[in-house]
């Protein structure tokens, strides 16, 4: 074996990195420590399990039992690893007798070493399966329910005929939340409002499935309620019913975009936590609020939705996904909603 060549005053750290990557200097012709041919080095072909081997023998400090006990190979063929290892690194890292082994010092620097590349090793394919079984097996989909009424129960249908062996989990959620959910990978697709503040998709794709008109939602016993439009500025008079701004940012930001031509400030008599509470306050004549078509899929009669004027900018209502290719579960579901949107324009 060719002897070690390492310079005393270098940092240890770098004297691990070189046995673990295993450098072989061409200016050397052998395994060279020195920091200055550092940039000539060879990477080695040492293997997972080598380390594996090596830290097996470690810890029975006997070649014997850890081929028999523990790795369930033959003695021969764990010696000849372990030797393989060594010539490999160009470093002694066992110290052998009759009966025991025991580690050298370099033996017990690449011991540590290779205990965090084995952890980080198995970590990385426990958070490869994990992700690649949920994709398989559970899909989960951040939703606003009076905004999909319409379309969900054909986009489930269509996508439990496709995929028979995906569960898919309904997540609802304020925007902002399934945003953020999609983020942090809690959620794989999610039905949301185009936020009116571009820089908050960083880092997702939004695909529109339709425009959604602004409309002025009242009882049916209201004053207005006979007409067919309301003027934007006689609207903004109104007493509003609305969402919280806290949970319901987009919400928020939309109200405040749509009456700013107006140079009014609407007032707000009431702000809920869900637009089930909203509805049911408009409709017992505590105050108007905003709507979109949508409302009327799912409100029937119980609101009057009538038009602005000027008409404010349609809302862009989509799925939104994480950038990046999406998995084969996620995919199906993104098409199946896309042709059920599509079919009821």
């Amino acid at each position: 074996m060719s002897p070690l060549i390492w310079d005393l005053h270098a940092p240890y750290d770098e004297f691990v990195h070189a046995v673990m990557v295993g450098s072989r200097c061409r200016s050397c012709e052998r395994p060279c420590f020195l920091p200055q041919h550092a940039q000539q080095a060879y990477l080695l072909t040492v293997e997972l399990r080598h380390l594996r081997y090596f830290l097996a023998v470690a810890d029975m400090e006997n070649i014997s039992r850890a081929a028999t006990h523990k790795l369930h190979v033959s003695q021969p063929s764990l010696s000849r690893q372990i030797r393989d290892l060594e010539d490999e690194l160009g470093v002694r890292l066992l110290e052998r007798t009759a009966k025991s082994v025991s580690l050298t010092e370099a033996g017990r620097a690449f011991l540590l070493e290779a205990r965090v590349v084995l952890e980080h090793a198995d970590e990385a394919v426990r958070k490869v399966r994990a992700i690649a079984n949920q994709g398989d097996t559970e899909l989960h989909i951040g939703y606003w329910p009076i905004a999909t009424a319409r379309m969900m129960p054909a986009i489930l249908r269509a996508y439990q005929k496709a995929m028979p062996k995906v569960r898919v989990k309904l997540h609802d959620w304020p925007n902002e939340q399934s945003l953020a959910g999609l983020r942090d990978r809690r959620l794989q697709l999610a039905f949301v409002m185009r936020p009116p503040k571009s820089g908050v998709l960083r880092g997702l794709r939004f695909e529109t499935l339709r425009l959604e008109r602004i409309r002025l939602a009242v009882a049916p016993t209201h004053r207005l309620a006979r007409q067919r439009s309301v003027l934007l500025a006689e609207a903004a008079r109104e007493p509003f019913i609305r969402l919280t701004r806290e949970t319901f940012r987009d919400y928020y930001n939309y109200f405040t975009a749509i009456f700013a031509p107006t140079k009014i400030r609407p007032r707000v008599v009431e702000e809920l936590e869900d637009i089930s509470g909203v509805i049911s306050a408009i409709e017992a004549g505590n105050g108007v609020g905003l709507a979109s078509d949508f409302f009327g899929y799912t409100v029937g009669r119980r609101l009057k939705l009538l038009r602005l004027t000027p008409e404010p900018k349609p809302v862009a209502f989509g799925i939104a996904f994480p950038k990046g290719r999406l998995s084969p579960a996620a995919e199906k579901f993104w098409q199946c909603a896309n042709e059920a949107a599509a079919s009821k324009r």
